[in-house]
């Protein structure tokens, strides 16, 4: 794939993503690039042939990506668009690339919530926009009063999140190829709030979830009114293992890679993880992890 002489020498080809997700698994980008600012994002963009896929990632958390990798441009937001600033007593304006640990935090400081459940999303401001993610009962969208956006030809929109249809773990667009590169959030006074708000919900995910070890998070999404985990462990798969991956013994609804697992046994095991509890329950789990990439 060609590309703009001025882009040419800052792209990796053949980048292993496995480097960049939080599974550790996942066979080589075509291209890799990330962006200096948002400006040489624009500039990025408005030099790509119009049918070229491209791919965005930010912690690589909620993503597993095939061991044939991905064809096409990967543009990762590790480590830029990272602003996160306060624009009123109850207004906060952060960059796609924002990890949501450090929103969390930050509103604790400036007496601002309840945001405490950001600290339970493993990922980035931009990915928890995509699908509208949560933790700890609260959801990223329940704050989101504006977005703006990307487009392929590098134009930046801001649209209100009214144009947005969002439910649980799903956000439809109102127009494709277009892509979060910040959000307005807003939140209330909260003078009384103190990191050990925070401290007690990290605590609380260390006990019961599998931290430390390479995971996802969790793997599918609820089913109205029950929990994918409990389906799970009451199908006995806590600890089956495919390969090198396993059902989490600590949560049911973590998938661990002990080390060697590809993304092929990872996707086996979330297809088996499916079928057992539909044949034991009756219900249908739905994978909350994006599956991306060539087999």
């Amino acid at each position: 794939m060609a590309l703009a002489p001025e882009f040419a020498p800052r792209v990796r080809r053949d980048e292993p993503l496995s480097r960049h997700t939080s599974w550790h698994v996942g066979g080589p980008a075509e291209v890799f690039f990330n962006p200096r600012d948002r400006a040489d994002l624009a500039s990025f963009l408005r030099s790509l042939p119009a049918q070229v896929p491209i791919t965005w990632i930010g912690l690589g958390s909620n993503l597993l990506v095939r061991d044939g990798g991905l064809k096409g441009i990967v543009i990762s937001m590790h480590g830029t668009l990272d602003a996160l600033v306060r624009l009123s007593e109850t207004i906060v304006r952060a960059e796609a690339g924002v990890a949501c640990a450090r929103i969390a935090r930050q509103c604790i400081r400036w007496g601002l919530g309840p945001a405490e459940f950001f600290a339970g999303i493993p990922g980035t401001l931009g990915g928890a926009l995509a699908m509208n993610a949560g933790a700890f009962g609260g959801e990223t969208w329940t704050h989101v009063r504006g977005v703006e956006t990307i487009d392929r030809a590098g134009r930046t929109q801001l649209r209100a999140a009214a144009e947005y249809q969002v439910s649980y773990r799903q956000v439809i667009a109102p127009a494709p190829d277009e892509w979060f590169i910040a959000a307005e959030l807003s939140f209330e006074r909260r003078p009384a709030a103190h990191k050990a708000e925070v401290r007690m919900l990290l605590e609380r995910r260390k006990a019961t979830q599998p931290i430390g070890e390479w995971s996802c998070g969790s793997v599918f999404t609820n089913p109205p009114g029950d929990h994918a985990a409990r389906l799970i462990e009451a199908a006995g798969l806590k600890g089956f293992r495919i390969g090198d991956a396993s059902v989490s013994t600590k949560h049911a609804n973590f998938i661990i890679n002990h080390g060697q697992a590809s993304a092929k046994d990872l996707e086996a095991l979330i297809a088996h993880v499916r079928e057992t509890v539909k044949g034991a329950h009756g219900v249908e789990l739905h994978p909350e992890v994006r599956v991306v990439g060539e087999s």
